[in-house]
Parts: C-alpha cells; sequence; structure tokens
C-alpha cells in the first residue's frame, strides 16, 4: 500500500506504517477540537462514573483561580492568533508560514497557542468543578507534543532554517 504521509509518498508497512498512520490521522484534527473532544469525554465519564467534587469552602478559591486561567488563556490566544494575522501567516498547521513571529507571547514560549488551550482546558474543568476533563488532559498534551507539534517544528525548519533553529534555542517549546 502507499500513503501520503507527511506531504511525501512512503511505503508504509507493519507496525511502523500504523504508526505514520495514526500519527496521520491525528494530524488532521484540528487542535481545539482535540481538546474539546477530550473535555467532553471526561464530562461523559463524570456522569458515568463520578468522581467526587470540591468542598463549598475550597469551591470558592478553585473558581477564582479557574476564572483567571480561563481569563489568562483567553487573552493569549487572542494576542497570538493577532500577531499571525497582523502578518498574514497562517495558523493552520498544514498551511505553509510566511512570517516566523518571535515578538509578543513568541518570546517566552513557542506554542502559545496550545498553553493557551491548556489554561481555558483547566480553567473551565476547574469553574465547573469536574475532575474528569482534568484527568483526561493529558492525552490531547501529549498528542500535541508528541505529533503536533514536531510536525509543525519540521515545516518551520524548512522555510526558516537557521533563523528557526536560533529561536528554538533561545525559547522554550512550552515555557
Amino acid at each position: 500500500m502507499r500513503y501520503a504521509i507527511e506531504g511525501a509518498d512512503s511505503r508504509v508497512g507493519g507496525e511502523e506504517g500504523m504508526s505514520k498512520l495514526w500519527k496521520r490521522w491525528l494530524l488532521r484534527i484540528p487542535p481545539p477540537l482535540l481538546f474539546v473532544a477530550t473535555f467532553f469525554a471526561g464530562v461523559g465519564l463524570q456522569r458515568l462514573v463520578p468522581l467526587p467534587r470540591l468542598s463549598a469552602s475550597s469551591s470558592e478559591a478553585v473558581q477564582i483561580a479557574s476564572f483567571g486561567l480561563l481569563a489568562c488563556g483567553l487573552l493569549l490566544a487572542l494576542s497570538s492568533v493577532g500577531l499571525f494575522w497582523a502578518v498574514r501567516t497562517t495558523i493552520i498547521p498544514f498551511g505553509t508560514a510566511s512570517n516566523l513571529i518571535t515578538r509578543g507571547p513568541y518570546r517566552f514560549t513557542r506554542n502559545p497557542m496550545y498553553l493557551s488551550l491548556v489554561l481555558v482546558y483547566i480553567g473551565v474543568a476547574g469553574m465547573l468543578t469536574l475532575a474528569w476533563p482534568l484527568l483526561l488532559l493529558p492525552l490531547p498534551v501529549v498528542i500535541i507534543n508528541t505529533i503536533v507539534i514536531p510536525f509543525e517544528e519540521a515545516r518551520l525548519q524548512d522555510v526558516f532554517g537557521a533563523e528557526f533553529a536560533q529561536y528554538c534555542s533561545n525559547v522554550r517549546r512550552w515555557l
């Protein structure tokens, strides 16, 4: 069988081929949708196998902290997307970037949009005091960190070369 994997045709077979197909399939899921699907799976689990909720006294503190995380996540997302729009480059992982953004939140993290998804996710789960979504949060983070980001970084390396390598040496992937 022949499949187009990450933009190139390659012969795929056995476990390695299944792994590449699985990665290719996961790359097609928009990252925000991956987080939303995981969150709703956690909500479903919370209904099927309820975990204890927080006490009323600790719940207020969690609500305040959760709202802060949600607000920070939304601000981070808006500022990050705004920078992409300002320089007219793509936010689509399969798109080809026309500019390497290294200012704003990109001075501190190479992936502020993914970080914002994590903050919003935690904020919403905390505001709703749902434990299952929090327990499932590592799933989309692992997929993003091991499949999506390496794919995006390889594309950016191809387009921007030494400039991107220098940026990576100065700025961490997450924080």
